[in-house]
């Protein structure tokens, strides 16, 4: 497995440690993943997520080759701006989601999901027909995701930039804990508010020991990926590889607010897409919370009451939160409707759910 340079600590912190997109990644730490969540929701916590991956795209056709291969209207971005997109393959699935940073001056930066960094660099690579710059610094860039209402008063003692002034999906380039050149941008998995920091690797255990030494009057702690899924679950986040994939649509998975039809954006699969936003989908990602008991599993089948097989659980999980049920579901367009009461069937019974509109937590 690969490692992070943050391996080494989460084993000697006592974390539960697992295979997570070829990375030795620590799912839970000794305090347990519910102790874990309700800190980032409360106080402040700090995830490792070097997995992820890290494209640049460069040079006069860098904005070009951006509006072919992602579904949002990435003209749409100012230098300091993120945003949300994904990359829509031939048959209007979803190779991968990401999000792209603008520095201007035709210079931009995809963050890909780990799991997809190979997949994704030979589709960047052999969809590149307009000649942009690109190169995978995946392995020479290192993260900290610092999230929670207690990030912001945690880093602001580690620099002079003004987090305050870093808007929601925006980012600035600063000094941090003495390091040069850091990444920090508001943005997160967790819907809990604070930042995400980009280093170079050497630099990460200057970074983490100076984070950890300045939130520790706010309670700070390591979160593993167990509490980041809860948490982004309680968001209704889409995950890569459950909730969409290669075969769902953003039309289908409720992406179409990054999917812009805006004239000259002739991106993979327009056609497709833009038909099923005309015509409707047969169905639809939706929130579902269980008013019986039970806690809702990937891959369980969704049905009427019947018995009929309708669609079927993509996440789910017992909300730390709401402390019941709640997952998102794939279920045919005639059950999407926001109040419809539906059923879980687990191995063999019925337990009653109903169709709810997320976030779960507000």
């Amino acid at each position: 497995m690969k490692t992070t340079p943050f391996t080494g600590t989460h084993i000697a912190l006592g974390a539960k440690m697992h295979d997570f997109a070829g990375y030795n990644m620590p799912i839970e730490y000794p305090t347990g993943i519910i102790e874990e969540h309700l800190t980032v929701c409360n106080g402040v916590g700090v995830f490792d997520v070097s997995h992820m991956g890290e494209f640049w795209v460069k040079g006069p056709h860098a904005l070009e080759f951006l509006q072919e291969v992602t579904s949002n209207n990435v003209a749409a971005l100012i230098p300091g701006k993120v945003q949300y997109s994904c990359m829509p393959n031939e048959t209007g699935g979803i190779v991968d989601d990401l999000v792209i940073y603008d520095y201007g001056n035709g210079k931009y930066m995809m963050v890909v999901n780990a799991a997809n960094i190979e997949k994704d660099w030979d589709w960047c690579v052999s969809h590149n027909r307009v000649g942009a710059e690109l190169e995978n610094s995946s392995d020479r860039i290192a993260q900290l995701a610092v999230q929670g209402p207690k990030a912001l008063p945690t880093l602001q003692k580690l620099t002079s930039v003004n987090l305050s002034e870093i808007a929601y999906y925006t980012f600035k380039v600063g000094e941090l804990a003495g390091v040069p050149e850091v990444i920090i941008s508001n943005t997160g998995y967790t819907g809990a508010g604070g930042f995400e920091l980009y280093f170079y690797p050497e630099d990460a255990m200057k970074v983490w020991n100076a984070v950890f030494e300045a939130g520790s009057e706010f309670g700070i702690r390591p979160i593993g990926l167990g509490a980041r899924d809860t948490l982004r679950l309680e968001m209704g986040f889409c995950l890569y590889g459950n909730d969409i994939d290669d075969h769902t649509s953003p039309i289908e998975a409720g992406l179409g607010w990054i999917t812009k039809f805006v004239e000259g954006k002739n991106f993979t699969a327009r056609q497709i897409l833009a038909a099923q936003k005309e015509e409707g989908v047969s169905r639809k990602l939706v929130g579902l919370e269980m008013i019986d008991r039970g806690i809702p599993r990937q891959g369980y089948k969704l049905v009427d009451m019947d018995g009929n097989e309708i669609g079927h659980i993509t996440s789910g999980t017992m909300s730390p939160i709401r402390k019941t049920g709640i997952g998102l579901g794939y279920v045919k367009t005639d059950f999407a409707k926001v109040g419809t009461e539906i059923y879980l069937d687990n191995r063999g019974r019925k337990l009653k759910m109903k169709v709810v509109k997320p976030p779960f937590r507000k």
